[in-house]
């Protein structure tokens, strides 16, 4: 089980090692409670990750594995517009 306030403030990184900022916040669907996006607060410019008002929007999908750091699947990566 994993609860959203665990995510606050974590370190995120590419699974290259790339650090990618630290978690803003996350969204969630309310009808099933599943984590649809995590919100991430720039560190360093990605160059395939479009930014959204200042902001990093992942979908949930693209998390690799959450320890003390937050670890995104560069080759999950997807990408909204």
């Amino acid at each position: 089980m994993l609860f959203a306030k665990s995510l606050s403030k974590k370190v995120v990184l590419l699974s290259d090692g790339t650090v990618v900022g630290s978690v803003y916040n996350v969204t969630m669907d309310l009808k099933t409670g599943s984590l649809v996006d995590i919100v991430i607060k720039p560190q360093n410019e990605v160059p395939e990750i479009e930014k959204q008002n200042g902001l990093y929007i992942i979908p949930f999908e693209s998390v690799k594995s959450v320890s003390d750091y937050v670890v995104l699947d560069r080759r999950r990566l997807k990408i909204r517009i």
